[in-house]
C-alpha cells in the first residue's frame, strides 16, 4: 500500500479498538468524538497533501519496494539534497497547523527511519533486532503508520542528576520473557497524538536516562494502540466545540496529550528492538543519529510557527494602526530576530551535514541542539507576550461570531471598527491572537513548548557537557600567552 489518503487513514483509525478515556468516559470512535475529531480531520489533511497532484512528487518518493509513492519523511538521505528535499516536505506539512502540531507524522517518522540507517547499533545488542528494526520501518513506510511514542515513566519521587528515579510499581517494566515476547506493565507519558495513531512505539530518551541499575526499564519496542492492556488516558479536550471564527485554533488542531498505562501487555518479539542494555538504550539516540534527525524535523516547525507569530504580530499591528509606534517596531524588530535565528540553525545544519559510519547523511547537531533549547526557554514564550502585549485590550474587546448576528450588530460594527479593517475583519483576527496566547489552547502551547524536548535544565546541562568546548578555549590560552 503507497502513501495513504486522510480517508484511509479515518477508515483505519474507526476500525481499531484503541482504549481511550478521556473525563471518565471511554471513547467508542476517536473520528467521530466531538473532543478528537477535528484533530483527527487536521492530520487527515496532511495525509491528502501527500497525494495531491500538484503536491505528490514536493510530498512522496518512490518507494524502493515496489515503486509506489511513499512520505517522503521515510526517506533514508543520502545527500544535502536529500535533507533539503525532506525540509521542504515537513515545512508544507508544518505550515498546515501553522507549526501548532508538535507530533505530526513526519517526527516519528524520521526518527524510526534514522534507525533503519543505524540498523547495525540494535544488532549490537542482539543479532534479531537489526532484522527487527528494518523490518519495521519497511511495514510503516509501506503502510503509512501513523506513530505516537512514549518516553518519560512517571515517577513518585525525584533525584539529583541525569537519571531518573524508578520505582517498578509505577515505571514501565519488563515482568518477564516468553516465547512468544517480552510481558511489559506500569504507566508512561507523554503520548501527544496518541490517541488518534496506529501505533505507539517506546524507548528512553536523552533528558530522563535509565540509571545503571534499570535494565528492568531497558528496552525499545512498538505495538499497535490497540494492544490488549494498552489504555491512554486524556488530558481535557482543548476542542470546545466552537466556530473556526471564535477559536481558530482549537477547533481545527487538538493533537490530545494522553499518559499511557501498560497491563501486563505482551510486545511480540518481531517488535522489540533494544532490551535489558542500559547504555545502549541511553545512547541510541545519538548513535543512530536519531536525535539529529528529529531535532531537524522539530527546529523546521518552529521556524514555520515563528514566521507564523510574525506575520500575525504584522497583522494586528496594522489593524490596530500601531506599527509606527517605536515600543511596536522594537518588539516586531525581535520577532525578526529569533525568526532568522531558527532559520540559521536549520541551514547551518544541513551545510554542516556528514556521512555517519552507515552511509546516512546527518545534519550537523549543533546548530539543531541551540535552537530547540533557545526556543522553549527563551524564544516562544517571549513570542507569546508579545503578542498579548501588541494585543493588548483588543484581546478582551472581542466579540465573538454571534455577536455580528444580533440587535447589537450595528453597534458593534461601528464602534469596533478601525481605520484598516472592519469590526468583523479585527475580531477574527483577535480571535486568532487570542487563541495563540491567552486561551486554553494556548496556553497548552506555551507549556507544550517548554516541556517538548524533556528537562530543559537537565538539556542544558547535556548541552554543556557534549559540547567542544576546547577550540574556544585554546584561542583564549593562545592570547593570554601572547608575547608583550
Amino acid at each position: 500500500m503507497p502513501a495513504k489518503t486522510g480517508a484511509q487513514y479515518i477508515s483505519r483509525l474507526s476500525e481499531m479498538s484503541t482504549e481511550v478515556w478521556i473525563r471518565g468516559e471511554r471513547i467508542e470512535d476517536v473520528t467521530t468524538h466531538p473532543a478528537l475529531r477535528n484533530g483527527v480531520r487536521s492530520v487527515a489533511d496532511l495525509y491528502d497533501m501527500q497525494l495531491d497532484p500538484g503536491l505528490r512528487e514536493e510530498m512522496t518518493y518512490a518507494s524502493p519496494t515496489d515503486g509506489e509513492p511513499v512520505g517522503l519523511s521515510f526517506l533514508i538521505p543520502r545527500t544535502v539534497e536529500d535533507l533539503e528535499r525532506r525540509r521542504a516536505m515537513m515545512t508544507r506539512w508544518a505550515w498546515s497547523s501553522c507549526g501548532m502540531m508538535a507530533r505530526t507524522p513526519d517526527f516519528l517518522n524520521v526518527a524510526i527511519t534514522a534507525w533503519a540507517g543505524g540498523a547495525e547499533y540494535f544488532g549490537q545488542n542482539r543479532p534479531e533486532f537489526k532484522k527487527n528494526v528494518l523490518d519495521y520501518y519497511e511495514f510503516i513506510r509501506e503502510n503509512d503508520i501513523t506513530l505516537t511514542h512514549t518516553l518519560v515513566n512517571l515517577q513518585k519521587s525525584r533525584i539529583p542528576g541525569m537519571a531518573d528515579n524508578l520505582d517498578e510499581q509505577v515505571a514501565l517494566t519488563v515482568m518477564r520473557e516468553t516465547d512468544a515476547g517480552i510481558i511489559v506493565k506500569g504507566s508512561r507519558m507523554l503520548a501527544t497524538l496518541g490517541p488518534i495513531t496506529d501505533e505507539i512505539a517506546v524507548y528512553p530518551t536523552r533528558s530522563h536516562l535509565l540509571g545503571d541499575n534499570a535494565w528492568r526499564q531497558a528496552f525499545s519496542f512498538s505495538i499497535p494502540c490497540d494492544t490488549p492492556g494498552v489504555k491512554f488516558m486524556c488530558r481535557e479536550s482543548l476542542d470546545q466545540g466552537r466556530s473556526h471564527f471564535d477559536h481558530p485554533l482549537g477547533s481545527r488542531f487538538e493533537e490530545m496529550d494522553a499518559v499511557v498505562f501498560f497491563d501486563d501487555v505482551l510486545v511480540p518479539w518481531e517488535r522489540v528492538f533494544l532490551l535489558g542494555d542500559v547504555d545502549m538504550c541511553n545512547n541510541h539516540g545519538n548513535a543512530t543519529q536519531m536525535n539529529t534527525h528529529t531535532g531537524h524535523q522539530v527546529t523546521t516547525r518552529c521556524v514555520v510557527k515563528a514566521e507564523f507569530i510574525l506575520g500575525l504580530a504584522g497583522q494586528m499591528v496594522e489593524t490596530l494602526g500601531s506599527e509606527q509606534l517605536d515600543h511596536v517596531q522594537e518588539r516586531m524588530g525581535e520577532l525578526v530576530c529569533y525568526l532568522e535565528i531558527l532559520k540559521a540553525c536549520v541551514r547551518a545544519s544541513e551545510a554542516d551535514a556528514k556521512l555517519n559510519e552507515w552511509g546516512v547523511m546527518c545534519p550537523s547537531a549543533a546548530p539543531l541542539v541551540a535552537g530547540r533549547n533557545l526556543f522553549p526557554r527563551m524564544m516562544y514564550p517571549r513570542m507569546a507576550e508579545i503578542i498579548q502585549i501588541l494585543g493588548s485590550s483588543s484581546l478582551m474587546a472581542l466579540p465573538s461570531e454571534a455577536d455580528f448576528d444580533t440587535a447589537l450588530t450595528p453597534e458593534v460594527e461601528r464602534y469596533l471598527a478601525t481605520d484598516n479593517s472592519s469590526a468583523r475583519d479585527r475580531a477574527r483576527l483577535f480571535h486568532l491572537a487570542w487563541d495563540v496566547t491567552c486561551s486554553s489552547f494556548g496556553g497548552r502551547q506555551v507549556l507544550y513548548e517548554r516541556f517538548f524536548g524533556g528537562d530543559p535544565v537537565r538539556n542544558s546541562i547535556s548541552l554543556s557537557h557534549n559540547y567542544d568546548r576546547g577550540p574556544a578555549m585554546a584561542r583564549v590560552r593562545e592570547f593570554l600567552e601572547r608575547p608583550d
